[in-house]
């Protein structure tokens, strides 16, 4: 069974016909050739496949494409603004919060999409008050605890955060 859709990536539109069945993931690499997410345990369980729909974090593995229809997608590509990286991506290269770069497309997605749910004053398990949030090293790794790294880069990417965190 199939579906037609109105898929907007990136500020991109792309009238699409999936199968029902078909992963966000699997769209945006194999139908739309963004291949900055990357699909790494197919499980939701590791966070390299995370991408915006509509500024909040999804993991596109888990997430089924006939569900995004006319909502806003962005992804590792739809980041930058133009010419100028997001200043997340600038962080990361300034504090290596990388090695292998595999996660890195995830974790940048995620990581944008934390700092919103902060900034909106979403708590997280270990969030203390009702005031507002504080982007401390304890509630960063926290927020980021979906997102797996097999190199270790945790403490660049904590660090890395925390210089753009408001």
């Amino acid at each position: 069974m199939t579906s037609d859709l109105r898929l907007s990536v990136n500020k991109d539109v792309h009238p699409i016909t999936v199968d029902t069945r078909e992963t966000l993931l699997d769209t945006l690499r194999e139908r739309l050739d963004l291949t900055g997410s990357k699909k790494g345990c197919d499980h939701g369980q590791c966070g390299a496949c995370t991408v915006l729909v509509d500024g909040r974090r999804v993991k596109s593995c888990l997430t089924l494409t006939v569900t995004v229809d006319d909502r806003e997608i962005t992804t590792i590509e739809g980041l930058a603004g133009g010419d100028s990286p997001h200043p997340l991506q600038e962080a990361f290269i300034e504090y290596d919060a990388f090695q292998c770069g595999y996660c890195t497309p995830g974790q940048l997605c995620s990581a944008v999409g934390m700092l919103a749910e902060a900034q909106d004053g979403w708590p997280s398990a270990v969030s203390e008050g009702d005031g507002p949030v504080v982007l401390d090293e304890e509630e960063i790794r926290e927020r980021m605890s979906g997102n797996l790294c097999r190199c270790g880069a945790y403490p660049n990417i904590v660090e890395a955060i925390r210089r753009v965190a408001p």
